[in-house]
């Protein structure tokens, strides 16, 4: 019996039973679902404090959520999970804990890419399986961090920040880069890498 080359083509085409339609394995699956699951309920959690501080306290008021609220918050997921969980940016407010390793410094300049694109920042993510050597694997997975109006208050054009604030950033992020945003564009992602 002679099998056409088109059947052929279409049968290699089709995904190994028990995996998702993109290929990936249920195991791989639900380990994404799983990452997603826990690490992004962090992000309305620092939006929601971030933008109760700046009504209660102006901009210069609420830094201390960034520096102290967020960065706890994170590592409490950290030692919950064991998974490397961080907020990574090209332009870093603290390049001590903000700045990223080349693999999300790549992915972050295609978030920019997809945003220009027209893609929302909001749904622009990215997950990938590495090899971390000696038989070790890890799943890595980013979600773009839009900025919203409130972010502008503190990552906005500098000329438009207040002089207090010029100041309390300049005193608490002596390296900051993180200005210069408007509405819209990436400012950064948040960043899981767990075992496999």
């Amino acid at each position: 019996m002679k099998i056409s080359p088109l059947l052929l083509l279409s049968l290699a085409c089709l995904s190994p039973p028990g995996f998702a339609q993109d290929g990936t394995p249920p195991d791989l699956a639900v380990a994404l679902a799983e990452t997603k699951k826990t690490a992004l309920p962090l992000l309305p959690k620092v939006v929601g404090a971030m933008q109760a501080a700046v009504a209660a306290k102006g901009a210069a008021g609420a830094i201390p959520v960034c520096r102290v609220e967020a960065p706890t918050l994170l590592q409490a997921m950290r030692q919950q999970t064991g998974w490397e969980i961080r907020r990574v940016s090209l332009k870093t407010r603290n390049p001590a804990t903000g700045t990223p390793d080349a693999w999300e410094v790549r992915q972050l300049a295609d978030f920019n890419i997809r945003a220009a694109n027209g893609e929302k920042p909001e749904q622009i993510e990215v997950s990938a399986v590495i090899d971390e050597g000696g038989g070790k694997r890890s799943l890595r997975y980013m979600k773009a961090l839009p900025t919203a109006p409130v972010c502008l208050q503190c990552h906005g054009p500098a000329e438009s920040l207040g002089e207090d604030l010029r100041q309390s950033l300049a005193r608490d992020y002596p390296d900051d880069r993180a200005l210069g945003y408007a509405a819209g564009q990436v400012r950064g992602a948040l960043s899981v890498r767990r075992p496999l």
